[in-house]
C-alpha cells in the first residue's frame, strides 16, 4: 500500500494542489472481491435528477446506504438511507479505524462502462457536516479523475484503480470541482464509494 498527499500526475505547472490524499492498493484482492460480490446485491437505480430546471436520467447507476437519520438531497433528488450492507458496513468501520474517517453514509455508483460519466461538480450539499472529509473507493476499472480549481482552472488527473482509496479533505468542496469524465475505450464496469459525513436528520 502506497500513501501521498501528491501521488498522481498534473497538468501544466500548476502550483495550487488539492487537499486530497490518495491511497494506492488500500484494499487487497479478498476485501475488493467480497465487495464486489455484495455488490452485486444492491437494489441499483437511474433517476432523474434536475439541471437548469430540467429533469435528465443521470448516467449512471446509484444507491445510497446510511444510519436512520440520513437521508440525501442533492441537485433536487431526495434520497431515503437505505440500511447498511455488511461488507459496505465493514469498510466504513475501516476507515474509522484507519484514518478517522467518521461516516454515517455512503453513496455507491455504478459506472456500466466508459460511456457512463460523472460530471463537473462539488460535494457540497448543506446536509453534509462542515468541516468532514470525503473518502472514495474504486472497484473494478481504471478511470480518470478530474479536479479543477475553482478560481485559477488549474487541473489534475488521477488514475484509479481498483482498491485504490482517495480522501478529500475539507476544504476541497469549497475550492475544486471534481469529476469523472467520458472514456470511449473502457469496457468493464467501476464501481466507486463515497463515504460521507451527514447531520442526522437535517431534513426532519
Amino acid at each position: 500500500m502506497q500513501q501521498g498527499k501528491l501521488g498522481f500526475d498534473t497538468e501544466g505547472e500548476a502550483q495550487i494542489k488539492p487537499p486530497i490524499t490518495l491511497v494506492r492498493g488500500y484494499l487487497n484482492a479478498e476485501q475488493q472481491a467480497a465487495l464486489m460480490k455484495e455488490a452485486q446485491t444492491y437494489p441499483l437505480s437511474r433517476p432523474e435528477i434536475q439541471v437548469f430546471g430540467q429533469f435528465h436520467a443521470i448516467p449512471r447507476q446509484q444507491v445510497w446506504f446510511g444510519d436512520l437519520g440520513c437521508d440525501y438531497l442533492y441537485s433536487g433528488l431526495f434520497i431515503r438511507a437505505l440500511p447498511w450492507p455488511k461488507y459496505a458496513h465493514k469498510l466504513r468501520d475501516k476507515l474509522a479505524r484507519d484514518y478517522g474517517l467518521e461516516s454515517n453514509g455512503v453513496l455507491v455508483n455504478r459506472y456500466a462502462d466508459g460511456k457512463d460519466c460523472m460530471g463537473a461538480h462539488s460535494d457540497d450539499e448543506p446536509e453534509i457536516a462542515q468541516g468532514s472529509h470525503i473518502a472514495s473507493i474504486t472497484l473494478g476499472a481504471t478511470r480518470d479523475f478530474v479536479l479543477k480549481h475553482k478560481h485559477s482552472q488549474t487541473k489534475y488527473s488521477i488514475s484509479l484503480h481498483s482498491g485504490d482509496l482517495l480522501i478529500m479533505h475539507w476544504p476541497m468542496q469549497s475550492d475544486w470541482l471534481h469529476s469523472l469524465p467520458k472514456r470511449l475505450k473502457v469496457k468493464e464496469p467501476r464501481w466507486n464509494y463515497t463515504f460521507r459525513q451527514l447531520v442526522v436528520n437535517y431534513h426532519g
